[in-house]
């Protein structure tokens, strides 16, 4: 697996190509996961792409900043999480990167952020340096909520691998061939 950790785009794209190929199902799946087309989502992705590229290398203020965020934070965690890094969590084989990368996708601390952000139960840390939010630890709905960090970089790295997935599977089973 380390090979596959260096080229982790590549990797989740040739397993996409390969299950897709290999089980109709995967693309039934995955349209069936919401009333939103891969094909919509892609362009979706694209739309957000180029916002972030405008926000690069830019100074852009602390109200775009913050916009920023919330905006990443959606597509990252709810818009992809419960559109397709459910259903590839499922689906994939096992041990394959893509399903160990939504596993990570969709359990906790990622699952409690998720649900922090859902719920409008988050904050930026004082200092700026990440993001405090409030979770439950468990699935018990009357179990009191708990106070979690995430810094800047595990945030970035949680975007990052969201990011990573979608745009292969956006590219993957957005694709006409595979509707």
């Amino acid at each position: 697996m380390p090979n596959a950790s260096r080229q982790l785009a590549t990797t989740i794209w040739d397993e996409l190509q390969s299950t897709l190929r290999d089980q109709p199902a995967l693309a039934k799946a995955l349209r069936d996961a919401s009333p939103i087309s891969p094909e919509t989502r892609r362009q979706e992705l694209r739309a957000f792409q180029a916002f972030m590229d405008e926000c690069r290398g830019e100074s852009i203020g602390p109200a775009r900043t913050r916009a920023q965020v919330v905006y990443q934070c959606y597509v990252c965690f709810i818009y992809l999480g419960d559109a397709w890094f459910k259903v590839l969590r499922k689906q994939m084989p096992d041990g394959s990167a893509t399903k160990r990368c939504c596993k990570f996708l969709t359990d906790n601390p990622v699952r409690a952020f998720r649900n922090a952000i859902a719920h409008g139960n988050w904050d930026y840390l004082k200092d700026f340096t990440g993001l405090e939010f409030w979770a439950r630890k468990g699935d018990i709905g009357e179990e009191p909520l708990s106070r979690f960090e995430v810094s800047r970089d595990d945030l970035a790295f949680w975007q990052a691998l969201a990011r990573c997935v979608a745009y292969c599977v956006a590219e993957v089973a957005g694709t006409p061939e595979q509707k």
